[in-house]
């Protein structure tokens, strides 16, 4: 059954989040976006000093919300949800690190931008194709990216909705390093000891500090994404993205006149 789950090692100190939804490439279902952010409540109220989050067995990190699945229908809660579980703007003070064993997809990527490390598989693909869908990407991947790799590089993955390869992730300063899949959550754990054995008070006021400037910042535009994500929600071009997503054909998309785009 696909499900969020946390362990624990090294006395409590490290945690380790797995998305275990490996027959849909671990996309996150309408529960597991709740599981997922129950997880990240549960850790803010526990002992862990660094936190680790990958994905259960298979060739993807994480693929985003499970459009095959009740997230599709928009339940009254799914946004709320959606940005506690991908941490949109508050996120949490303890460090967390991505260990990428595979594709991060929409939500999956969005979910890699609000870690502070990430160790990417080689052979992984990555990036934000909601454009391609006519989806607007709402989990905070429009506003981290630019912040995080700059305009011109996140303008180029945004608005083309192309995935990038591990490397290229690795030259435009989105992931730390890149290994071989088997390698990927070694790394990860020898980071998290290092923090570990910091002072948790030290470790997590500095990534406190950093939440709030980028909560500030995304502050400021979070009522014209509200407004935006709704246009483009509402729009044909959103019926016809996820029809044509699901029948795994082109979409054809219309202008505001309702002509067909040539």
């Amino acid at each position: 059954m696909a499900s969020v789950t946390l362990d624990w090692t090294d006395q409590g100190q490290i945690g380790i989040v797995i998305i275990d939804n490996p027959r849909r490439r671990n996309a996150l279902s309408y529960g597991m976006f709740r599981e997922l952010a129950e997880v990240w409540a549960e850790i803010g109220r526990g002992p862990a000093r660094c936190i680790v989050v990958t994905g259960a067995a298979g060739d993807a990190f994480c693929s985003g919300a499970d459009l095959s699945q009740d997230v599709a229908d928009r339940p009254d809660d799914i946004d709320v949800l959606i940005d506690r579980a991908l941490m949109k703007v508050t996120g949490i003070a303890k460090p967390l690190i991505a260990a990428v064993n595979g594709h991060a997809v929409a939500g999956g990527l969005e979910l890699m931008l609000s870690c502070d490390l990430r160790a990417v598989a080689l052979g992984a693909r990555l990036g934000l194709p909601e454009a391609a869908r006519a989806v607007f990407p709402s989990g905070g991947g429009a506003l981290k990216l630019v912040r995080q790799i700059g305009r011109a590089a996140a303008m180029d993955l945004l608005l083309t909705g192309r995935l990038i390869d591990a490397e290229e992730a690795l030259r435009i300063g989105l992931v730390n390093v890149v290994l071989p899949a088997e390698g990927v959550l070694d790394w990860c754990m020898a980071k998290a000891r290092q923090i570990a054995a910091n002072s948790p008070v030290a470790t997590q006021a500095i990534k406190q500090l950093v939440v709030h400037a980028e909560a500030e910042d995304a502050g400021r535009s979070l009522a014209l994404e509200q407004t935006l994500v709704t246009r483009v929600r509402g729009s044909r071009d959103a019926a016809e993205g996820r029809a044509a997503f699901m029948a795994k054909r082109a979409p054809v998309w219309r202008d505001d006149s309702g002509e067909e785009d040539r």
